[in-house]
Parts: structure tokens; C-alpha cells; sequence
């Protein structure tokens, strides 16, 4: 796919990159496009890791394209399935996805790669949430931030808008590893085919048990798994890969996931 989106399938892994020069902001449409390909990412069979960067080496993403705003795109328009960029209300998505954090990422930017469940950033990344300077909410990133790295962290990025830089992000936990820029996509493909090999029916269950347990006691989250009351658990534990991870351990082997 070209456009504003661009994506291409290695293997296991589809790589999608945002690429809408000058800085990889989000309109209506490009986000209606990564609804779409995030969509069929999540009901693809063939594809187990996702892995999500932006063009260029300056931007990542600063989020909502302010000039199609000033042009007619209003903020609550039609942002399609998934909601803003395509990631962050899409349901049922039970795969990794990996962000490769190349350059700026602020505002809405910074809430596409909380979406992700790995983030890698370039040594010169820089994070930020400038919405208070423009009299907006970052909403997605108010309610997802606090809980991924210290309360009064968060708080403060959110009421001041100040910039992180990427040392001060893994600092604080918001990101898992920092790379030399042009080592960045080198590093995030080796972690997304280590991914790739691993077993697809076990990071869903992993996905969707993390999900539904962020809002519930930790024995209520227990007892439902126990009950047989995930879906993705019950589907690992009557599979061929539940089967063939035990078979590969008694004849000391690497296993064959397949996925059934």
C-alpha cells in the first residue's frame, strides 16, 4: 500500500509507516486508512506482529493535523474504526504491535504509540503532550499515561506540556529501550520476528487477559480464567500449539506454532 500509509508484509510482520510529509500529522482520512489496515492486520491469520513507524528521521507523529483542522476537519469528525489512528478503541486486537519511535512524538502521536505494547525509540526521540498550550484535553493520554508510569509524572506532562527527551522517557518506564537512529528499524525488526516465532495463541491470550483485568480485582481476573471465561484461553488450552509446546519440550526441540 502507498499513500499516506504505507505497509509491507514480511513474513509474519506487516510494517506500517505514516508517511504524510512535512511531520506525519493524523487527518480524518489517514486515520479512516489506519483503521483499515490495522482491521485487517487483526483478522489476518498469516500476520502475528505488527510493527509501527513514521517516514523520515524528524517525526514519528505530532498527532492531529492541525491544518486540515483549520481547513474543515473537525475534531469529533468521523476518525473510522479504531478511532484515532486506527489503534487506540480498535477492539478485539489481540496481537503485538510494536512502535518504532523515529523522531517527534506528541499530542496524539504520543497516545498512537501508548497504543502499541512495545515501544522502541531512536536515541534523539522526544515525547510530549502539548494540548494545554492550546486550551485542549489529551484525552486518550489522560487516561492511559497515570498508569504507565508514575502518577505525578503523567500529571505534570499533562499540565505543563513539557518535552521528554528519550533517556527521561525509558527513564520513567514510558519506553522499553533506546536506539542510535540508524540502528532504530534494525533493532525493532529483531524484536518483531522474535515475536513472530513465538506462539500467536499465547500472546492473545496474554493480550486479551491484560485488557479485561485492567479494571478488576486481581482474584475476580483469576476466578475468570479459572470459570473458562476468556475466550483466547480456553481456544490456547484446547489447541494443537498447547499439544506441540508440550512435545517440544519432552523431545527437546524448538516448537512449531501454527497458530490452530
Amino acid at each position: 500500500m502507498t499513500g499516506p500509509i504505507r505497509t509491507a508484509r514480511r513474513g509474519h510482520v506487516l510494517e506500517v509507516t505514516l508517511d504524510r510529509p512535512k511531520a506525519n500529522a493524523i487527518d480524518l482520512a489517514t486515520s479512516r486508512i489506519m483503521g483499515g489496515v490495522f482491521t485487517e492486520f487483526r483478522d489476518d491469520p498469516e500476520l502475528r506482529v505488527a510493527l509501527v513507524t513514521g517516514a523520515g528521521d524528524k517525526f514519528f507523529c505530532p498527532g492531529w493535523d492541525l491544518k486540515a483542522a483549520a481547513d474543515g476537519d473537525a475534531v469529533d469528525g468521523d476518525y473510522g474504526v479504531g478511532g484515532f489512528g486506527g489503534l487506540q478503541e480498535l477492539r478485539g486486537l489481540n496481537k503485538p504491535v510494536i512502535m518504532a519511535v523515529n523522531g517527534i512524538c506528541c499530542g496524539g502521536g504520543l497516545e498512537l504509540a501508548l497504543s502499541g505494547d512495545i515501544i522502541l525509540a531512536a536515541d534523539h526521540a522526544s515525547f510530549a503532550l502539548p494540548e494545554i498550550r492550546s486550551g485542549t484535553v489529551a484525552d486518550a493520554a489522560s487516561i492511559k499515561l497515570p498508569k504507565r508510569i508514575p502518577y505525578h509524572i503523567a500529571m505534570e506532562m499533562l499540565f505543563t506540556g513539557r518535552w521528554l527527551d528519550a533517556e527521561e522517557a525509558a527513564r520513567w518506564g514510558m519506553i522499553n529501550q533506546i536506539h542510535p537512529a540508524d540502528q532504530l528499524m534494525e533493532k525493532a525488526r529483531e524484536m518483531a520476528d522474535v515475536l513472530a516465532s513465538g506462539p500467536p495463541l499465547v500472546y492473545a491470550a496474554i493480550k486479551e487477559v491484560v485488557r479485561e483485568a485492567e479494571d478488576m480485582k486481581f482474584q475476580d481476573a483469576l476466578n475468570k480464567i479459572t470459570k473458562s471465561q476468556f475466550e483466547t484461553v480456553e481456544k490456547l488450552y484446547r489447541s494443537e500449539d498447547q499439544l506441540e509446546g508440550a512435545k517440544a519440550f519432552a523431545e527437546k526441540r524448538d516448537p512449531v506454532w501454527t497458530g490452530r
